[in-house]
C-alpha cells in the first residue's frame, strides 16, 4: 500500500515507517521533525523566515500584542504549497489533532484537502488532544499532566499550550475530524482511557520499536551506578521533573560514593540517546500510567526506567510489579526510596535491565506493531 504519515511526535512515526517500509510497503513522512528533537522526516515542514534569530524574536512580539502567529501562519503557506502533491494515498494517517501545527482553521482547511485527494484518512491519539485534556480537566484520573496546575493556577501561563485544545476553536477541529476520519487509534493507556467507548474508537496499539536498530547493552556495575535525568524545560512541570531534581539531591548527598549524576536540557533525539548511554538508571516521567516513547526506546537498550507503570497498565500487558520498570510517582520520597533500593541491590538493575528488553521485544516490536496498524486500516 501506499502510505502517509503526517506530523511527528517523540520519533513515533519514524518507527512506524520503518516497521512499514520492512513489510513492503510505501511510506511517506511529512512532519517538522518535532521541533529541536530534530526527527528525520521525508519533507521537513519548517519556516524559513520567521526561525531567523531577529525574526524569531519580531514573531513573539508580534503574537503577544495582536495574538497572530507568525511562524504558524508561514507553515500554513508552505503546507498550502505542498497539499497538492500529497495525493494518491491508500491510507493516511494524522500524528495528532494538529498534526500540522497550524491553527486548528487552518487545520481544517488543510486536512479537507487531503481527505479529498486519499482514500482513508485515520488519526493518532498521540501527545495532547481534546478528548485527553477534557478527560484530565474532568479529574477523572488520580493523577495526570493537570495536576501541577490543579494545585497551582498561578501556573496557568505554562499551561496554556496545552489547555488551548479545549478551546472553542480546537473542539470544533475534534468534531470535524471525528465526523471525517475512518477511526482514531491511541498510541498508549494514557491516551486510550480517555478514548475507551468514544465512537470511531479502534482501540489501543502500542509504540512501536524498531528493536532492530536499538541493540541490547547489558548493563556492567562498577564502582558506581550512574542516573541520568533529560529534561525538556518547556514539559518539565507537566512531566514532574520537579521530583526527580528534589529526589536526586538527597541521593547525591546521602550516596555520594556510590552514584554518578548525569542531568541534560533540551537535546536533540541523537545527542539524547548518546546522552544516556552509559547509564543504569534513567528518569523520564511521574505523571502518566503508561510509558512514553522516550522510556519505550530506554528500555529497549537496557536501562532501568522510572515513567509510568500504573495498575492500569500492569493489568493490560499482565506484568509483575517493578519487573520490568518502576512507576514513578508525584513524590519525591517514594523516588528516593526505590533509588535507594536499587541502590543497595544492584543485581535488582541487571534483572531489570534484561526484563525490559525482552518486554519491549515482546510487546513492542516495529515489525508487529506495524501489522497491527495494518489490521485497523484494512478492517
Amino acid at each position: 500500500m501506499k502510505i502517509l504519515l503526517v506530523g511527528e511526535y517523540s520519533r513515533l512515526h519514524n518507527s512506524l515507517k520503518e516497521g512499514l517500509t520492512a513489510l513492503g510497503h510505501e511510506v511517506v513522512l511529512v512532519s517538522s521533525g518535532d521541533g529541536f528533537k530534530k526527527y528525520p522526516s521525508d519533507i521537513l515542514i519548517k519556516p524559513s523566515i520567521f526561525d531567523k534569530p531577529g525574526l524569531k524574536i519580531f514573531a513573539k512580539f508580534f503574537d503577544k500584542f495582536f495574538d497572530i502567529q507568525l511562524n504558524k501562519h508561514e507553515y500554513y503557506y508552505n503546507i498550502n504549497k505542498l497539499v497538492p502533491s500529497l495525493s494518491g494515498f491508500d491510507i493516511v494517517q494524522l500524528i495528532n489533532e494538529q498534526a500540522f501545527r497550524v491553527s486548528p482553521q487552518h487545520e481544517i482547511k488543510l486536512i479537507t484537502r487531503l481527505i479529498k485527494q486519499n482514500k482513508h484518512v485515520f488519526l493518532l491519539s498521540c501527545g495532547t488532544d481534546y478528548t485527553s485534556v477534557k478527560y484530565a480537566l474532568d479529574k477523572k484520573l488520580k493523577y495526570s499532566i493537570l495536576t501541577p496546575y490543579f494545585k497551582n493556577k498561578a501556573l496557568k501561563n505554562h499551561y496554556q499550550f496545552i489547555l488551548k485544545y479545549v478551546s472553542i476553536p480546537n473542539k470544533i477541529l475534534h468534531n470535524f475530524l471525528f465526523s471525517k476520519i475512518k477511526g482514531v487509534i491511541s498510541s498508549d493507556l494514557d491516551y486510550h482511557i480517555p478514548l475507551n467507548g468514544a465512537p470511531k474508537y479502534l482501540g489501543l496499539i502500542p509504540n512501536p520499536i524498531n528493536i532492530d536498530a536499538l541493540k541490547y547493552r547489558q548493563l556492567l556495575i562498577g564502582d558506581k551506578i550512574i542516573i541520568f535525568h533529560g529534561i525538556n524545560t518547556n514539559n518539565a512541570i507537566k512531566k514532574g521533573n520537579k521530583f526527580f531534581t528534589d529526589a536526586l539531591n538527597i541521593i547525591k548527598h546521602k550516596y555520594q560514593n556510590k552514584v554518578d549524576i548525569i542531568a541534560s536540557e533540551d537535546l536533540p533525539y541523537e545527542a539524547y540517546m548518546k546522552a544516556f548511554e552509559s547509564c543504569h538508571i534513567l528518569l523520564d516521567q511521574v505523571y502518566s500510567y503508561d510509558q512514553g516513547y522516550n522510556a519505550l526506546e530506554a528500555m529497549a537498550i537496557g536501562k532501568v526506567v522510572f515513567t509510568g507503570a500504573e495498575e492500569e497498565w500492569l493489568e493490560y500487558y499482565n506484568v509483575d510489579e517493578t519487573k520490568v520498570v518502576i512507576n514513578a510517582l508525584p513524590n519525591t520520597d517514594y523516588i528516593v526510596s526505590k533509588l535507594e533500593w536499587l541502590i543497595n541491590n544492584p543485581k535488582k538493575i541487571i534483572e531489570i535491565s534484561k526484563n525490559a528488553r525482552a518486554f519491549i521485544e515482546k510487546e513492542h516490536d516495529y515489525r508487529h506493531i506495524s501489522n497491527e496498524y495494518l489490521k485497523k486500516w484494512t478492517s
